[in-house]
């Protein structure tokens, strides 16, 4: 039997994966700033609500984040008073912002990637305005992307911020790893048409974000920096 000399599967250009991050709980420790922001927000409307309640919200649009404690709680907020919302969410968060800090290994794994010239970006449910504070902690190249829920017409869990990055990046969503500490951005990575990488960072299990679609699990970034063979980035 003659063996073909060739073959042409050996010839495809295939890209090495770009790596897209979600930022609150996947970079930054900032979940819970987020958290008592919206419980302080809330309760100047009169609604009054549980921490672990809002928790489980994080990382989801906060349009439909709202859109959802409505609906559980029974009580309608009117356009004036979601925006009043919205607002105080934003400077009780800021007001919280000097409290929030990069997590272990975060800023160690995107300078590697970024020495390594591996492509990557940050793509968050968080207006430019709150997001702003923690990307700056990093010292990211210009070159870097950075995509806000201000840029995008939807936020997660639709895929809009994933694909705006990989489209920022010039990479094919099916060539992307979405990072994230929550079940939102992994519902939104699948929808983008990217593997899912889960960060217990965020306070979610290990089994939600293994339900929602993460093919690796590690406990923050300096571990997914041990381990970046798993996940296609060469030594």
């Amino acid at each position: 039997m003659t063996m073909p000399t060739e073959d042409p599967l050996l010839d495809l250009d295939v890209p090495q994966p770009a790596l897209l991050f979600d930022l609150d709980g996947t970079l930054v420790d900032s979940v819970y700033q987020h958290v008592t922001a919206w419980q302080e927000a809330l309760a100047e409307v009169g609604i009054p609500l549980s921490v672990w309640r809002i928790h489980r919200r994080i990382g989801m649009s906060g349009g439909l984040f709202l859109h959802a404690l409505q609906r559980e709680t029974g009580v309608h907020l009117d356009d004036e008073r979601l925006e009043r919302v919205k607002q105080a969410h934003a400077e009780a968060y800021l007001r919280r912002a000097d409290t929030v800090v990069p997590l272990p290994g975060a800023r160690e794994l995107l300078h590697h990637l970024y020495g390594r010239k591996v492509p990557f970006a940050i793509a968050t449910s968080g207006a430019r305005l709150t997001a702003q504070t923690a990307i700056d902690m990093f010292d990211l190249a210009d070159d870097v992307p950075v995509v806000t829920r201000d840029l995008v017409e939807r936020a997660k869990p639709d895929p809009h911020l994933f694909l705006a990055a990989a489209h920022l990046l010039g990479v094919r969503p099916q060539h992307c790893f979405v990072v994230g500490d929550s079940v939102w951005d992994l519902l939104a990575a699948q929808r983008a048409g990217a593997l899912g990488i889960g960060l217990l960072s965020g306070g979610y299990g290990r089994e939600e974000l293994e339900r929602a679609g993460a093919y690796r699990v590690y406990a923050d970034p300096e571990e997914m920096l041990s381990r970046l063979e798993e996940v296609g980035v060469r030594p």
